[in-house]
């Protein structure tokens, strides 16, 4: 799908990795992490600027990539999941403290209209997977289990009880 960007839009070429990127996700939602030639590759195809401008690889491998250390730029836009591979950033992953409190998504008026549905299911995205984390981790699994050793008393006085005779 080709969207021409209009004039008065200049696009940077990190929200444009970014659209590559969150696009690879909604379209093979199976995968965890693409390798870079996948996202340059999708940049071409999608042609939001063509040609595909010289800047496209080197943020795909560090300007945006949140574990790595900048140079020079400073976007946690996608993560380095293993040598060659590359995710959207998440809220929890990896980050080198100098891209602390950098730009992850786009701002919407800085993309095209037709791509600005991706921040909200970027949104939903994250806040699926994040829930889904919670319900297979299994310390979280264990909240609330024992609770029945105490409901019919305060934990202080539980902890006081199971003291006595201790020296």
């Amino acid at each position: 799908m080709s969207t021409a960007v209009s004039s008065a839009l200049v696009i940077k070429v990190a929200d444009e990795v970014w659209i590559a990127t969150a696009l690879l996700h909604r379209e093979h939602p199976e995968q965890v992490d693409y390798s870079i030639e996948d996202v340059v590759n999708r940049v071409r195809a999608e042609g939001i600027k063509s040609p595909v401008r010289p800047g496209v690889y080197v943020h795909v491998v560090q300007h945006c990539v949140a574990n790595r250390p900048p140079n020079p730029g400073r976007y946690r836009m996608l993560i380095e999941t293993s040598d060659g591979r590359r995710r959207l950033y998440r809220a929890g992953d990896p980050c080198h403290p100098s891209r602390e409190r950098a730009k992850i998504t786009p701002a919407a008026e800085d993309i095209p209209k037709a791509y600005r549905y991706l921040l909200a299911w970027y949104r939903d995205w994250c806040a699926a997977l994040a829930n889904s984390a919670l319900k297979s981790d299994p310390l979280q699994a264990l909240w609330g289990s024992g609770r029945e050793l105490w409901s019919d008393e305060h934990a202080d006085d539980y902890v006081r009880r199971l003291r006595e005779g201790w020296e």
